[in-house]
């Protein structure tokens, strides 16, 4: 493992005050209240984001249900060509963009942030080549009687999204539930909310004042009162299972629909033909390291055939101790940091768990240094946990950190009912050149997404979700923009009258 000195210090980096946007004004908090946002890479201060609540988001549903009767009644094509105009400009900025991000949440610029950035540039022009796709059908009941169906927007959507890959799946809120007609409050995460802001000040140079509003605050003031609000007509979260429940249960309050994207504790199986060092690479990149292991699909839980257990293992291990971790705007890191103190000492409390639990065997990692320049920030080590057992509290929570439990299996129906015994159902992995081995445990696995002999991130395209506590609804995908924003309508014409 090399452990990378911070660099400059990130007084350089300040951002100042970075206001929300409500209809057409970029404004701080109705009470004058603010959240610093903290950088992890030293635990400095970036900038300030107002600290929202109820009156600031009553504010963003009037303005966006004011904007919602034009913006809907515009054609479709003309919604998707602002999106291709939007990611036009966005290009020039994805650099700029990016380093912000990695400054905020803590993802190493050349592993993730650019990448993530590139993606909402993607995602904007993926959707906007969707704007005519809502359609209907006509139904023959009847040769007297014209029957057809239309696809309409909902109206207000209140989107929630999370700190991990702020910009990914702002995008996935903003361009899905906008290009289909609907307008938008988006609340983000107060810890990593200054890139999607960015994103924003480009998107608001195009669409009306009110289609899209954005607001920053705490989950409990700011969030709850989004979830809450009589004006929003569909919820959409991205987030823990826990918060995701709640979301849930302020949905059910008012019947209105809700998507929900949430937690994971994905199965990787490696089957005894795969003990090759392409599989290490691939579930590497699977466990999400790059991330520092805060994705939901992360594949931490490796179940390892027995036969070539310690043979993977050892390769597994000397591959993570080559790992890079270090100052995220640094071009040599291939990890960053976690994302704050919060999460960092959760981490580390898994951590410290694990080590303690009687028969565990640290075979990479454990606790981060505590002197030293990376002391300063929030950085770990990757970390594994041989022969584990699967219903261990390291195996079966979710860690969200650079922390993998390596679990020998002998089986194939044993290693199938241990990768489901769980309550998540997001991501699965399954690693052999046994084509029929392959099919039949990807089919087996509980889980909305399985890769086989891969292990990279959704692809536009796919139509992307979880199965049991891992969410409702799928994202990514047209199926996933008709399902989640737009609703059926059903005309019956008597041509006889």
């Amino acid at each position: 493992m090399t452990l990378q000195q911070t660099s400059a210090p990130l007084s350089e980096h300040h951002v100042g005050d970075a206001p929300m946007l409500i209809g057409a004004a970029w404004t701080e908090a109705a009470d004058g209240r603010w959240i610093d946002v903290e950088s992890p890479r030293d635990k400095t201060v970036l900038g300030r984001v107002p600290r929202g609540g109820a009156e600031d988001v009553a504010r963003a549903v009037t303005a966006a249900a004011g904007a919602f009767p034009g913006w809907r009644d515009r054609r479709p094509k003309d919604r998707g060509d602002l999106f291709r105009q939007i990611a036009d400009a966005l290009e020039p900025e994805q650099e700029r963009i990016a380093r912000l991000l990695s400054l905020e949440n803590g993802n190493a610029i050349r592993t993730q942030s650019r990448g993530e950035m590139q993606f909402v540039v993607d995602c904007f022009r993926y959707f906007s080549g969707l704007a005519g796709e809502a359609k209907g059908e006509s139904i023959p009941l009847n040769p007297l009687v014209l029957d057809y169906s239309r696809r309409e927007p909902l109206g207000v959507v209140g989107a929630i999204v999370p700190w991990n890959a702020p910009l990914m799946l702002s995008a996935l809120k903003i361009a899905p539930a906008l290009v289909s007609g609907n307008t938008l409050v988006l609340k983000l995460a107060e810890d990593a909310p200054l890139a999607v802001l960015a994103v924003v000040q480009v998107c608001a140079r195009f669409l009306p004042p009110g289609v899209l509003n954005v607001v920053t605050g705490y989950g409990r003031e700011a969030g709850e009162a989004l979830t809450s609000h009589p004006g929003v007509a569909k919820l959409s979260f991205t987030g823990s299972t826990a918060v995701g429940r709640r979301v849930m249960e302020k949905g059910a309050e008012r019947i209105v629909p809700v998507s929900l994207e949430l937690g994971g504790k994905s199965p990787q199986i490696v089957f005894p033909d795969a003990d090759e060092n392409w599989v290490v690479d691939g579930t590497i990149a699977g466990m999400r390291f790059f991330r520092q292991g805060q994705s939901c699909t992360a594949g931490s839980r490796l179940f390892i055939h027995e036969t070539v257990f310690d043979s993977f293992l050892d390769k597994l291990v000397a591959k993570l101790k080559a790992l890079r971790v270090g100052d995220p705007l640094d071009e040599t890191s291939d990890m960053g940091t976690i994302v704050n103190g919060r999460q960092f000492d959760r981490v580390c409390e898994y951590v410290a768990s694990g080590i303690d639990h009687p028969g565990a065997d640290v075979a990479l990692g454990g606790l981060p240094p505590t002197d030293g320049p990376l002391s300063r920030g929030y950085y770990l080590k990757p970390t594994v946990f041989a022969t584990v057992d699967n219903s261990w509290r390291i195996a079966a929570e979710e860690i969200f950190g650079p922390v993998v439990c390596a679990i020998p299996w002998k089986d194939e129906e044993d290693v199938v009912r241990m990768a489901n015994d769980t309550h998540y159902g997001l991501a699965g992995f399954v690693w052999t050149h046994d084509l029929g081995a392959a099919l039949r445990t990807a089919h087996a696995l509980e889980a909305g997404w399985v890769q086989v002999n891969q292990g990279g991130g959704q692809v536009l395209g796919q139509s992307y979700g979880g199965f049991k506590q891992s969410g409702i609804g799928r994202e990514f995908s047209l199926e996933g923009m008709l399902d989640s924003y737009t609703q059926r309508k059903h005309v019956s014409v008597n041509l006889e009258r």
